[in-house]
């Protein structure tokens, strides 16, 4: 699954680009008045309209395909398995635990004695 979010992810990312400079590309509603006077997309590779059409059908498709990459990783993503925690517990759970060593070779002290022993404690 997580070879198909990569190649998704990738397609994504050049279609996106992709209609960005398609959409550069494309004249305004007002470049029709300059057509008019001589500079307009007459002498261009598709033809006075065909460049428009063409630009305009190739952005619709590439905007399909982006809203459908889109959909594809939401729901690849909603299917990734949820962890619980945070990352930060993640990473104090994978630290190998061990043991404090003792001070002195007593055996620890009962509650009642750690109770006495701190009432000695100065504040």
């Amino acid at each position: 699954m997580n070879w198909l979010f990569s190649v998704v992810l990738t397609v994504h990312i050049l279609v996106a680009l992709a209609i960005i400079g398609l959409v550069l590309m494309q004249h305004g509603k007002g470049a029709d008045m300059g057509a008019a006077f001589g500079s307009g997309s007459s002498g261009s590779l598709f033809g006075a309209s065909g460049s428009a059409n063409f630009l305009s059908r190739t952005t619709g498709v590439l905007a399909t395909v982006f809203f459908v990459t889109s959909l594809t990783l939401a729901y690849v993503a909603s299917n990734k398995p949820k962890t619980s925690g945070s990352l930060m517990q993640e990473s104090v759970q994978s630290l190998p635990v061990t043991q404090p060593a003792q001070a002195s070779s007593e055996t620890p002290a009962t509650p009642a004695e750690a109770a006495s022993r701190a009432k000695d404690i100065p504040k």
